[in-house]
């Protein structure tokens, strides 16, 4: 039997913290910095309980069976995190954002320099910044520095019905049971889109949100919420419109039409039934 000790593991640590913040530079006129945050542009805070998960690897300790004491973490994120960012105005408290966009993307890249080294038996492998439950940014280690990711969540509700016109009734119903109903079954689906980049040095973003919503609410979204799959989609007329196919789908009709690089687009059809593609 190998020794469990000698496997890296992962752990993630997540925390709460409520911080307000605005697009708007001080150093900018009013139409610099329209022009730069468009409708988010305000000199004025609004506010976010953001969600962090820290997530770190290391071997597990012979003794203690532990890669590292979670108390030992919590106490980093409480001084490095939570001390500077709850219940603050982070354009106003934090000296690094006083000039620079707080923006998910900036403050991943702040957060990461700022965890990097936070146990010396463990090393900082990924972060997710949850700015809303629509909205999250991520960093990982394995990425080219700098670079992150922001996901986007949307939903659309549709049917389907799952048929292979090649098989027999009998074989049919016994592959799809009661997904292979002749008048279908519905689903509400969520949908996540991940891109990633650099952050532009402006704005601290990577992507026009309002833009990108409009890209996948007019090529995804609009054709296909409330709308029966199998029958009203032009794509999916000659294909079997499993949630695999549809998620390759959708990733293909949305790679060459977003202005950064598409990462991965992940389906959820139920709570238990999710389905991802990436670009590798």
């Amino acid at each position: 039997m190998p020794d469990l000790h000698s496997f890296t593991v992962r752990m993630t640590r997540r925390i709460t913290f409520s911080s307000g913040h605005r697009y708007w530079l001080n150093s900018k006129s009013e139409a610099e910095n329209k022009t730069l945050f468009g409708p988010w542009s305000s000199p004025f805070n609004h506010g976010h309980n953001y969600v962090l998960d820290v997530s770190v690897e290391g071997l597990v300790d012979s003794e203690t069976g532990m890669v590292v004491n979670i108390k030992i973490i919590d106490d980093v994120l409480r001084d490095r995190v939570k001390r500077q960012f709850d219940q603050k105005s982070i354009n106003d408290e934090i000296e690094a954002f006083r000039d620079q966009s707080p923006s998910v993307e900036n403050l991943l890249l702040y957060l990461r320099t700022h965890l990097i080294g936070m146990h010396p038996a463990t090393q900082l492998v990924a972060l997710k910044l949850e700015e809303t439950p629509l909205l999250y940014g991520e960093w990982d280690a394995s990425m080219k520095e700098n670079y992150v990711t922001i996901t986007r969540v949307y939903e659309f509700a549709a049917s389907h019905r799952l048929h292979v016109p090649s098989l027999s009734q009998q074989s049919n119903l016994e592959l799809f049971g009661k997904c292979n109903n002749v008048a279908g079954h519905g689903h509400n689906y969520m949908l996540e889109v991940t891109v990633g980049g650099l952050p532009d040095h402006a704005t601290g973003m990577i992507v026009d949100i309002n833009e990108m919503d409009r890209i996948v609410n007019e090529r995804i979204i609009d054709r296909y919420d409330h709308k029966n799959l199998s029958v009203d989609v032009p794509e999916f007329v000659d294909k079997n419109p499993t949630s695999e196919v549809v998620a390759q789908t959708i990733f293909s009709k949305l790679r060459e039409h977003l202005p950064v690089k598409l990462e991965r687009v992940r389906l959820h059809e139920t709570a238990r039934n999710i389905f991802e593609v990436s670009a590798e």
